[in-house]
């Protein structure tokens, strides 16, 4: 579970006593206001997760050992990059990964929810069906919605797949490593901006590589650089 910018310590207490209730027992807060996070670790039946949560500057940081990465969100008017599942459909995808590995679950601020930049290093985004009219939960309550679901059919037997999916941390390196490629290839649609980093980080999650592959593709994007380095050092 993994808390963004979170804000008010009741929530963050909520969502830490809805983990410590279904069994989901490690947080980690990326950016949190330190004095709602302080006063939240007085939570009931919650003191010791919250003592024990990870504290990370950067949702990059938190989220580094997971192989899958799901956003929540509740969507309203956004226009959003990502493929959208509602919670049951989500809920099994997830189970199915954390069969064989890591899952980061991400909620964003109160208020804001997850910004754009925070959802390009999710996989997909999971929304709780509400209606219309009142589609935004509280914080605590969409965590404790989500949980459940999660826990609802944890004993169903579910068929592993064949070796290791990529880690963050691995898919981050391939996407720094591709960047350095296009600068240094002069690709003409490259700039700076977080839109286009954003798209990148995106397209390279959805291609859901194994540890393996991810590699060897490394491999691969670092042989690039070094000769377009090394020819443009030859030409000047």
């Amino acid at each position: 579970m993994v808390l963004v910018d979170a804000r008010n310590p009741l929530n963050i207490g909520a969502a830490a006593r809805a983990m410590s209730n279904f069994g989901f027992l490690h947080l980690r807060v990326v950016n949190p206001y330190d004095v709602a996070f302080q006063n939240a670790r007085s939570a009931v039946g919650a003191a010791d997760l919250l003592a024990n949560a990870e504290k990370f500057e950067t949702v990059a940081e938190a989220v580094a050992d997971c192989s899958l990465v799901v956003g929540t969100t509740a969507v309203g008017h956004r226009d959003l990059q990502h493929s959208l599942h509602r919670l049951e459909p989500g809920a099994r995808l997830i189970r199915r990964h954390l069969a064989t590995a890591r899952c980061a679950l991400l909620f964003g601020s109160e208020k804001f929810g997850l910004s754009n930049q925070d959802m390009s290093h999710c996989d997909w985004l999971m929304h709780i069906p509400t209606r219309e009219e009142h589609f935004s939960m509280n914080l605590g309550q969409a965590v404790a919605v989500c949980l459940y679901e999660l826990k609802r059919e944890s004993r169903a037997r579910l068929k592993s797949e064949k070796g290791s999916p990529a880690s963050s941390a691995e898919v981050e390196r391939i996407y720094e490593t591709l960047l350095t490629a296009l600068r240094a290839s002069g690709y003409p649609k490259l700039n700076t901006s977080d839109s286009f980093q954003g798209a990148v980080r995106r397209m390279i999650r959805r291609l859901r590589l194994q540890s393996g592959d991810a590699e060897f593709l490394l491999g691969m994007l670092r042989q690039i650089v070094w000769k377009l380095k090394k020819n443009s050092e030859t030409e000047s």
